[in-house]
């Protein structure tokens, strides 16, 4: 019967009783039916009673008891049911043997030599092979735990060379050649012996030299192998002992971490505890939840400042180790006891000048303790770099909000965490203006630039606040009263004095973009101008460029806020000439067409450069500003041109194909998104109803997104009488010989003043073959008969100006510039945008004349402001 389906009552020492001496016992027959009934029953399935005897035997009944005396149905009682008094009978001299790790370890390793020495005489290779490998790993664990290397595996070693030799010997001079496989784990044999011979020629020659020498050192630095220890009585209830079973081990044991490996944390033991730790670090077998156990609880017995110091800097770079992937992101616990450590780490450099992390120091012995005194400058340099650390946190941060869905509530409870991000980034900018470090000082001041330059002023106060609380702070920080305004500043002038040309373009870029998010056009505009970022911005790092993109984009918006809607179209319109608007300002990937697909590679990079949430830039928003510029800018001059071959050329293309596509449209219904708004919106506005074209701009309820809403809103209702009066005064003046200016005035509730500075400086711009009456306060337009000879000149003229503007294409394409938003060729754009006004302003010359206006000034006003919008783009 297998011992798998005995009954509970049979004990260990009857596995070897017959069936016949079983059946042979007193009244326990009578249980024997019911066991042959069911054989199979596992003995995991039976009830606690079960036994070979029924439940009746069992029982406190003394004559059962009395008529049963023979001694193999005593033996057959189950151990797990036995009374105090067969425990009592039990010899009480029982031992138990308890071995530690180390001699487990070397029984593996002596018991694999065995195995080796079987394999050696039947010469079977791929055999010694496995097991070599095996007792390789077995020795590797054993330096891992600081223990020396034993004499079994140095005298193996020699051995197993002797007899390689001897079998490489024999095997050519051998004419029967052995298989192939074990030919092939002979010559791997060799390798990986005289490669471990030179690993360990230290200890070869040390055990060569004096054997029993060797084996001595051995021994006096091995514990006793084997301690005996008498197991434990039961106890009775109520008595204040250890649990039962609990084996007594013996004070001579240590305290041992997975694998083995002795660990003692105390402050004497330390920096050989931090050696073990190091050494380990990156293997591939390593718990890495295991090493930062470990010195979180040596850094609760460290003592002194330079022991804190160094096992932080231990602690901190494991727990960055602790999440090896790139794809994925550090978990929040871990991260915020690395962002805890890292501010203890300051606390600590801070509070005591005489002891600095720096990268670069003078090597020193990373097992002694060192002291400022014994210091020649009386300061104790230890090797790390804080710099990096605050790096790691805040790309950590970026990528944990990257990862997560902005929609939810975790977004925004991660989110918190900025704050004390923050204060830890601001103090290490303390540390480093207190030690006089100018290279990471301009790091560390580059990242505290970039969590506020994009920020409103109540969010960076929120920022600032934390800093309050905080017995270390920076020099420059934001006063209670005071303007972000003047905290930007100051730290992005610091930057500018830096020797690093790559923060000083992107601090010079944190502050336009600051310059435009407070609406003060006017000076972002010249700062980008004059640092002549648009030419050289193409040879800068993807980031950069990212930046620049979203300066660009900000600066539009900031002129649309400011009511210049010319500098707003002219700013935007390259972004969304491309088409590529998310993909430009970080916010989404590249979308794959036809015969344009992304390598795994290339999207995994795009992706790790995405903008968390709460930086994007609306992109709606940002079309709709585009969109209403656009249309404020096109219709006016759809309306001003005559013939149809000049209404081809758009200023924008993406609106002018988009107001081709609603002409198109047979049915047009109620207006739902906010293209749709802005289409029907132009329809109206070239009909003349400025009115209508005012309702559906302001309907539009991406708006309300825009910081006083109210004064857009009043800024638009405004440019769009201006323009209406522009639109219906290019459609109508043919039609008309005199009109009136209280009659416009009236119809576009518009002041008479602003009525007639409109159609002056439209007359002054050519735009207007016309003369103002002051006396009847009349509009005199003056229509003049082209003769033939001019209607051919002028087709000429606007022939040669296309012929142009094609062969300069074809040049450029040969001077190997391909133009557009994303190559951004600076100086090439900037020269094609000054042609290409030059040639619009000498058409503008040419209508003008032969509609009889005066020449010159007012296409030379046009061009120059041209020019200088081209520089912003």
């Amino acid at each position: 019967m297998s011992r798998f389906f005995r009954q509970a009552g049979d004990s260990d020492s009857d596995t070897e009783e017959s069936d016949e001496e079983l059946l042979t016992s007193g009244d326990e027959d009578a249980a024997a039916p019911k066991a042959a009934a069911k054989p199979a029953m596992s003995r995991f399935l039976r009830t606690a009673g079960s036994d070979s005897s029924s439940s009746d035997s069992e029982s406190s009944d003394d004559d059962e008891s009395e008529m049963s005396d023979e001694e193999p149905t005593q033996k057959k009682k189950s151990r797990f049911m036995r009374g105090d008094s067969d425990e009592d009978s039990e010899d009480e001299d029982v031992k138990r043997v308890v071995k530690s790790t180390k001699d487990k370890r070397l029984e593996e390793i002596e018991a694999t030599g065995k195995v080796m020495d079987n394999g050696l005489k039947i010469n079977d290779w791929v055999a010694i092979s496995n097991e070599f490998d095996k007792l390789l790993r077995l020795v590797q664990r054993q330096s891992n735990a600081a223990e020396p290397l034993p004499p079994f595996f140095v005298k193996t070693l020699l051995s197993l060379e002797n007899s390689l030799n001897a079998a490489l010997t024999k095997e050519k001079e051998a004419k029967k050649k052995m298989n192939a496989t074990n030919a092939r784990a002979l010559n791997s044999m060799k390798q990986k012996v005289r490669k471990t011979a030179k690993e360990f020629e230290k200890e070869v020659q040390q055990y060569q030299n004096d054997p029993e020498a060797f084996e001595r050192e051995f021994a006096a630095h091995a514990q006793p192998a084997d301690v005996v220890v008498p197991k434990p009585k039961k106890q009775k209830k109520g008595a204040d002992s250890e649990s039962d079973g609990e084996p007594v081990l013996d004070d001579r044991f240590t305290t041992v971490g997975k694998g083995g490996k002795a660990m003692s944390f105390s402050a004497e033991n330390i920096f050989k505890t931090l050696k073990l730790v190091h050494e380990a670090r990156g293997k591939k077998n390593t718990d890495r939840g295991e090493q930062i156990r470990i010195l979180e609880k040596l850094l609760e017995v460290a003592i002194t400042s330079y022991q804190r110091i160094r096992i932080l800097l231990a602690l901190v770079s494991s727990r960055f180790d602790y999440n090896s992937s790139i794809t994925s992101y550090m978990p929040t616990d871990l991260w915020l006891s690395a962002q805890h450590e890292v501010d203890q780490l300051i606390s600590i450099v801070v509070a005591d000048s005489s002891y600095a992390v720096q990268e670069d120091t003078e090597d020193y012995d990373e097992l002694v303790e060192r002291h400022p005194a014994t210091e020649n400058d009386g300061v104790v340099r230890i090797r790390g770099s804080i710099i990096s650390f605050v790096d790691r946190l805040d790309d950590e941060f970026t990528k944990s909000l990257q990862n997560i869905d902005p929609h939810g509530t975790e977004y925004v409870d991660r989110l918190k965490d900025e704050k004390v991000l923050y204060r830890t980034i601001s103090r290490s900018q303390a540390f480093y203006e207190q030690t006089s470090q100018p290279e990471p000082l301009a790091r560390v001041i580059m990242r505290r630039l970039e969590h506020i330059y994009s920020k409103p002023d109540a969010v960076v106060s929120a920022l600032e606040s934390s800093l309050a609380s905080s017995e270390i702070t920076p020099r420059v920080i934001l006063a209670t009263s005071a303007n972000t305004s003047s905290l930007i500043h100051s730290l992005c002038v610091h930057l500018y004095k830096a020797d690093n040309s790559l923060l000083r373009t992107r601090a010079m870029l944190s502050h336009i973009y600051h310059h435009a998010l407070h609406n003060d056009f006017y000076t972002a505009r010249d700062m980008l101008l004059m640092s002549h970022l648009q030419e050289s911005i193409h040879s800068a790092d993807v980031a950069t460029q990212i930046l620049y993109n979203r300066t660009v984009v900000q600066l539009g918006l900031c002129a649309f806020r400011c009511g210049l809607i010319k500098e707003a179209q002219a700013t935007l319109q390259d972004i969304f000439t491309t088409q590529r608007v998310k993909e430009l300002l970080a916010q989404g990937v590249h979308q794959q067409r036809f015969q344009q697909q992304l390598t795994p590679e290339q999207e995994k990079a795009e992706r790790s450069r995405q903008l968390p949430f709460h930086m994007h830039i609306n992109t709606e928003l940002l079309e709709a500003a585009f969109l209403v510029s656009s249309m404020l800018v096109e219709v006016p001059l759809l309306a001003s041109i005559e013939s149809e071959e000049q209404k081809r050329k758009a200023i924008s293309k993406p609106f002018r194909r988009l107001l081709d596509f609603a002409d198109r449209q047979v049915f047009t219904g109620p207006p739902e998104s906010t293209r749709d708004h802005i289409m029907q919106a132009s329809k109206a506005l070239q009909d003349g109803e400025w009115e209508k074209c005012r309702d559906l701009i302001q309907s539009i309820k991406i708006w309300s997104l825009m910081p006083e809403v109210a004064l857009v809103k009043e800024m638009l209702a405004k440019r769009i009488q201006e323009q209406g009066l522009r639109t219906y005064l290019f459609t109508y003046a043919p039609y008309y010989s005199t009109l009136s200016l209280s009659l416009l005035s009236r119809t576009f509730s518009l002041p008479l003043r602003s009525v007639t500075s409109m159609i002056s400086k439209m007359i002054w711009n050519e735009e207007l073959s016309a003369s103002l009456d002051q006396s009847t306060g009349v509009v005199v337009f003056h229509r003049i008969e082209h003769s033939r000879p001019q209607q051919l000149a002028q087709v000429i003229a606007d022939k040669v100006s296309a012929l142009l503007e094609q062969n300069e294409k074809v040049l450029d394409i040969k001077l190997g510039g391909s133009g557009g938003w994303g190559d951004r060729s600076g100086d090439k754009g900037e020269k094609r945008g000054e042609q290409t006004q030059e040639r619009r302003g000498r058409g503008d010359r040419t209508r003008g004349s032969l509609r009889g206006g005066p020449r010159g000034r007012g296409s030379r006003f046009a061009q120059g402001l041209g020019n200088q919008m081209t520089r912003v783009r």
